[in-house]
């Protein structure tokens, strides 16, 4: 008897051994990938999900990688930007053969947000094993990687999805947690929008507690989209993530021990921001996905530097925009007529 419960505890402890190895091996995998990592995931059969629009993905895409348009566009209430019902999502990527328990990386153009949005879905709907590529189509175009037009259409899947609950809050849940001491939030908007400056919801202003560091400060130049607008710089180099020393000091000031939440506007910047805190050890990050446009219209939720948007204003101003493109219309027809009385 002795020897046989001495085998089993063994064997249990053999057990516990071999799952905590797993479970230090899942930590240790990189969450947001490079292009040496894309073609691997590629070569063992990963499937490759570019998450960019249908005219953006046929122009140009990585070999093999299925697409369903934008994914933001796609999968979310164009109204209030929450999630459609999941009954919806699932029929929609059972269709594109897109199975979210698959080794998936996501990508789209560099930095661009939607893949790390797809990637908090992915992991919403169940999925354990996605991946983004931050650098995209242009450091793929630029490592000089092939590139294909012809769509793909992948075998249609049946799936349900297995929700997981910690990965978005609601704004109910957000309220709750206010002031709690194990639960920091991050706001990931810009600072006139964090300052109630930039209004874009009933109401402008910011979650109480919330500290605020821009999506774009993940960047290693976070001013580069505007230099390409003004020709300054040539490529998107500055958009490439920081190096990771870097990105600790950014966060240095948050336990990556803690409940850690983080909103934007409508939750599609925050999982950028939240997947950047997860690759960093950050162990129970969260998505509030209704973000300050669940949050300001909610009148009863707390909030700082509170203001609020002006209606009569913006009439006023669309009234004045109407007339200038009367009197233009107008000035433009007294020309066609002389035009034609010559």
């Amino acid at each position: 008897m002795h020897t046989q419960y001495s085998f089993v505890a063994r064997l249990i402890a053999a057990a516990a051994l071999v799952a905590a190895s797993l479970s230090v091996y899942a930590a240790d995998e990189p969450v947001i990938v490079d292009t040496g990592f894309v073609e691997q995931a590629a070569a063992r059969g990963a499937l490759i999900w570019d998450v960019r629009s249908q005219e953006e993905y046929r122009r140009g895409h990585i070999p093999g990688a299925v697409n369903i348009d934008e994914i933001a566009l796609v999968l979310r209430e164009p109204n209030t930007e929450d999630y459609i019902p999941v009954a919806k999502i699932e029929q929609i990527l059972g269709e594109a053969g897109i199975d979210p328990t698959r080794e998936i990386v996501l990508y789209g153009a560099k930095a661009h947000t939607s893949p790390y949005f797809g990637y908090v879905t992915v992991r919403y709907l169940g999925g354990g094993s996605a991946r983004v590529y931050h650098g995209g189509i242009d450091d793929w175009k630029s490592a000089g990687k092939p590139i294909a037009t012809d769509p793909v259409k992948l075998p249609p899947v049946s799936f349900r999805a297995q929700m997981n609950p910690g990965v978005i809050v609601s704004t109910r849940e957000v309220v709750a947690k206010l002031g709690a001491p194990g639960v920091q939030i991050v706001d990931a908007r810009t600072e006139k929008e964090f300052n109630g400056e930039d209004i874009r919801a009933l109401r402008g202003g910011r979650i109480p507690g919330a500290v605020n560091i821009p999506y774009e400060t993940n960047w290693v130049d976070p001013d580069t989209p505007r230099k390409l607008q003004r020709r300054q710089v040539a490529g998107k180099d500055g958009m490439s993530l920081k190096p990771a020393i870097d990105l600790r000091a950014l966060y240095a000031r948050f336990d990556p021990e803690k409940e850690t939440i983080v909103y934007c506007q409508s939750g599609v910047r925050a999982a950028e921001t939240a997947t950047v805190l997860q690759s960093l050890g950050f162990r129970n990050v969260k998505v509030y996905d209704s973000s300050w446009l669940g949050y300001g219209n909610t009148f009863d939720a707390p909030a700082e530097n509170v203001a609020y948007f002006n209606v009569g204003r913006v009439n006023g101003t669309l009234m004045q925009m109407q007339q200038r493109i009367d009197l233009l219309e107008g000035q433009v027809e007294e020309l066609k007529a002389a035009k034609e009385k010559k």
